[in-house]
């Protein structure tokens, strides 16, 4: 793997100490197991961070958090598998991934690239960027993409608990690192414009960051199949979106 460039680098520093101010959290019933894929997916999350975040961007995409069968797996936010091996060429492995004894989910296992399950979200979001721009470094030389929040959480029978939905005595603290670390991001990347995919991930940009004439904030609908609107076209959607908001070209 090539050396990190500086700004790659500064990404990295700056998710480990993401890393590890998660780590010091803790989250109580009905969350029952807590996943913080920057720690046992470091080495592929960091072949991503080395490979397309080595210069600044004009356009930041912000997800929410991690889905168990996507940035769970591979370490690469809206990270499905196929994407990542094979349109990426992300090839780093695990690194002490969670065990039925640390803490994993025993209907969410972790098997890195050889994950079958196919995660729909960052399925939809990959081959819209791959039918676009054909090779991944066209796209990153100019967008990046990350998440809000790096853990996933699970509750007892298995269904995802999104950030939002945590108590506030729980849900505070992890907005304060996730803040801190958004701005570190902004602060790095120096974006002309962020992009929430989906309306949390604005409205986070916008309480932590604001608008200003230089950053300007937008959104795109999120393509979760939980949504109807994105099982209708959600590829033909959010490209709309971007052309409206002046982002692509039609």
């Amino acid at each position: 793997m090539a050396r990190p460039t500086k700004t790659a680098q500064a990404l990295i520093d700056a998710a480990r100490e993401l890393s590890d101010a998660c780590d010091r959290l803790s989250f109580s019933d009905p969350v029952t197991h807590v996943y913080n894929p920057l720690a046992y997916a470091r080495p592929m999350h960091e072949q991503y961070l080395s490979r397309f975040g080595r210069s600044r961007k004009r356009i930041l995409m912000l997800g929410m958090n991690p889905g168990p069968w996507g940035m769970a797996q591979t370490g690469v936010p809206f990270g499905e598998v196929a994407a990542v091996r094979d349109w990426m060429k992300i090839t780093q492995q695990l690194d002490n991934p969670p065990t039925p004894d640390t803490g994993q989910h025993p209907k969410r296992p972790v098997e890195g690239l050889a994950c079958s399950r196919s995660e729909v979200s960052g399925r939809r979001v990959w081959e819209l960027m791959q039918r676009r721009y054909g090779q991944p470094e066209a796209f990153f030389k100019e967008h990046f993409i990350t998440n809000y929040c790096p853990l996933v959480f699970m509750e007892q029978g298995g269904k995802n608990r999104t950030p939002d939905k945590l108590p506030a005595s729980e849900r505070e603290p992890l907005e304060a690192v996730c803040n801190a670390h958004l701005q570190q991001i902004v602060e790095i990347l120096k974006p002309a414009c962020i992009v929430g995919i989906g309306k949390f991930a604005e409205q986070k940009a916008r309480t932590v960051l604001g608008e200003t004439d230089a950053m300007k904030i937008t959104t795109i609908l999120h393509p979760s199949p939980a949504s109807p609107l994105a099982n209708r076209g959600w590829a033909e959607r959010a490209t709309q979106q971007m052309i409206e908001a002046g982002l692509w070209s039609a």
